[in-house]
């Protein structure tokens, strides 16, 4: 499949950009996926050491990239306003 791929890049180079932009957003996409899988709420891996890993996290601690129900404002912080 690799060989094809090269061959076709050497007949047409204008397909050189999307070999590139394909492998990076698989790559992206894997990372991503690994990242999410070795969070600490995610018990999958490692069930008798830490069984219930979300109870020893902080209450300002966010789950999720954005959260809609939570005000952010009001919780503690530990470093400066800027």
């Amino acid at each position: 499949m690799i060989q094809t791929m090269v061959k076709h890049a050497k007949k047409h180079p204008g397909l050189i950009p999307q070999f590139v932009f394909l492998a990076l957003g698989v790559s992206s996409a894997t990372f991503y996926l690994i990242r999410l899988a070795r969070g600490p709420h995610v018990t999958l891996w490692n069930k008798k050491n830490n069984p219930e890993p979300w109870n020893q996290l902080d209450p300002t601690y966010q789950y999720k990239f954005v959260a809609v129900n939570t005000d952010y404002k009001n919780l503690k912080k530990e470093g400066p306003d800027f």
